[in-house]
């Protein structure tokens, strides 16, 4: 099973799209784990939305679809539309 998740962080207000093969919950933790990169920029990241797919590929093809859009209202039209 994988998993493509949204991550938002009302620090900075900034969404981040980001697949995993493990559980969500344990990405969420090396996010907030010392790291460089986009996700060091805040510690209150939480997951707001999680799409599951059986194979890999389809997953990668999603994240990279959301990411696509570079557009913050279709990304929470996403995300309220999963509520």
């Amino acid at each position: 099973m994988y998993t493509v998740y949204i991550l938002y962080a009302q620090s900075i207000d900034k969404f981040y799209v980001g697949f995993t093969g493990d559980r969500p919950e344990i990405r969420l933790e090396k996010h907030l784990a010392s790291h460089k990169g986009f996700t060091s920029r805040a510690k209150d990241w939480q997951i707001v939305y999680i799409e599951k797919f059986d194979v890999k590929d389809q997953a990668i093809q999603r994240e990279k679809q959301i990411k696509n859009w570079k557009s913050k209202k279709k990304i929470i039209e996403l995300i309220r539309s999963s509520e």
